[in-house]
């Protein structure tokens, strides 16, 4: 269990920075390189690979290089874990929003 929560943790951190959710969201339709990932982006490369590195650390993405184009792309099993991890949430509140309502309009009490 504290596996599985050191790997969330690292996955919504990852996640935390808008410039690597904008790249997530991009490789959401597809590889690509990490210089057509970095161009709309106004920083230097080095900086840009730190977010990458990050992401690739956290299983969010895979890297590959062939000659001198690496290449990005998303990891699906790291999200089926966040998927799963919600779908628990999810669960848990529907059932005490369940509770809730049974409560308040006194059906629990018959």
């Amino acid at each position: 269990m504290e596996n599985q929560s050191d790997n969330l943790d690292g996955l919504f951190q990852a996640l935390a920075d808008p410039t690597r959710r904008a790249v997530v969201s991009r490789l959401g339709r597809g590889p690509a390189s990490v210089g057509d990932l970095a161009q709309p982006f106004d920083m230097a490369l080095p900086s840009f690979l730190k977010h990458i590195r990050l992401l690739e650390k956290s299983g969010l993405i895979r890297t590959h290089k062939e000659g001198r184009v690496r290449t990005c792309e998303i990891d699906q099993r790291t999200f089926h874990e966040v998927e799963d991890w919600l779908e628990q949430q999810k669960q848990i509140w529907e059932g005490r929003t369940d509770r809730l309502e049974r409560f308040v309009t006194g059906k629990d009490r018959v």
